[in-house]
């Protein structure tokens, strides 16, 4: 009825469904203890098995006997450990339907080629800095901007916001589109990415990398969204599990505060692989807790996703080099393997000189699991 409702008047429509738990707490639970009552007269009452069949049979659609042989092989079939679903849907006509069959079973340390050949930085750089006429840029984000386009000539090392950005624009223009949000993703938790600017004059803002993702006839969306981090996280979880070619990312506020969804960290992005078979490569772009400040901004706990991380469900990075964090969001589009990103971000790297990428590291580089110490000596 309320499907029939919303498709002839093309209204919402909100359904109360009341319902009731028939065991207590699990099968072996009896809660007549403390609602002898209420669980009296749920007892007495059908079930919506019981009551099905005997719609289905009084009006001669099945019989009893044909329900008994159903009830006996479906239970033989529990019994001996086969699957009584198909494993795979049958491919839909649907637009919005998509083939997860490419992304499965594929190998965990799979090589693609995440290097970008120095033209096309340059070409993209200047792209990402070029800003409509009359536009009334910051003065602080004009030098961003202009150090921007020093890095993709070698004039200047890499930071952390161009080799990000970098990434971006390099994917899209491959064709990979891009979904990215959290509370204040646009400019960039640390005030470093600057994807969507704004008009200094009248507020409009403005995303360059749109210009690329036309260019790679892909799409690009960049929000900054609700301070609610379960309700954004999980919303994104689900984008991702039913999109395997965008590359979805979602990076929580400074001191991460991402504890405020823990409950679908633990119910659906680490775990829901090994219970239900869904696929996901979401990114979790997650600032260091140990740069935090004090117990409520320091919620990036790298040893709680460590102990969650166990089966190979997930992937726990920490770069701390922006050639790394480049090759890293491109390895996580590109190869077909899917499974969720947690990257540990920093502050104090984004713009420590010390942390700075040559240009060659994102030409020839890729991604490295480990990054030896160079340089021990006796004191270190």
């Amino acid at each position: 009825m309320a499907c029939e409702y919303r498709e002839n008047f093309k209204k919402d429509i909100v359904i109360d469904l009341v319902c009731y738990r028939r065991s207590g707490h699990n099968e072996a639970d009896d809660p007549s203890s403390t609602q002898p009552l209420m669980y009296k007269a749920i007892k007495s009452h059908k079930t919506v098995l019981d009551m099905y069949e005997k719609l289905l049979t009084a009006d001669s659609i099945i019989s009893d006997e044909e329900i008994k042989d159903f009830k006996k092989s479906y239970r033989k079939q529990i019994e001996n450990g086969e699957s009584v679903t198909p494993n795979l849907a049958a491919r839909s006509n649907d637009d919005q339907w998509f083939d997860w069959e490419p992304f499965m079973n594929r190998k965990w340390y799979e090589e693609v080629t995440t290097s970008v050949p120095q033209k096309e930085i340059e070409e993209n750089a200047l792209s990402i800095v070029k800003t409509p006429a009359d536009f009334s840029l910051q003065k602080k984000v004009k030098k961003i901007f202009d150090e921007r386009v020093k890095m993709s000539q070698g004039d200047i090392k890499l930071n952390w916001g161009f080799a990000e950005m970098m990434a971006y624009s390099s994917l899209l223009k491959e064709g990979y589109p891009i979904r990215f949000t959290g509370q204040d993703v646009r400019r960039g938790t640390f005030d470093h990415r600057h994807a969507v600017i704004f008009d200094q004059e009248n507020g409009e803002g403005f995303l360059s990398l749109d210009s690329i993702a036309k260019e790679g006839k892909t799409l690009v969306d960049i929000y900054d969204s609700l301070l609610s981090e379960e309700a954004v996280l999980g919303f994104e979880y689900g984008y991702s599990a039913t999109w395997p070619s965008g590359l979805v990312i979602w990076e929580a506020q400074f001191g991460d505060f991402a504890n405020g969804a823990q409950v679908v960290i633990d119910q659906f992005i680490v775990s829901a692989e090994h219970k239900w078979e869904r696929l996901s490569g979401l990114v979790m772009l997650l600032p260091h807790g140990f740069e935090g400040m004090g117990p409520e901004h320091s919620s990036a706990r790298l040893e709680r996703f460590l102990q969650l991380c166990a089966a190979n469900n997930i992937q726990v990075c920490m770069p701390s080099s922006p050639s790394q964090i480049f090759h890293l969001l491109r390895r996580q589009a590109i190869r077909k393997m899917r499974r969720p990103l947690i990257v540990i971000t920093p502050k104090s790297l984004l713009r420590l000189p010390e942390a700075a990428s040559d240009l060659s590291e994102l030409t020839n580089g890729s991604f490295n699991c480990i990054i030896g110490d160079d340089l021990p000596t006796e004191k270190n």
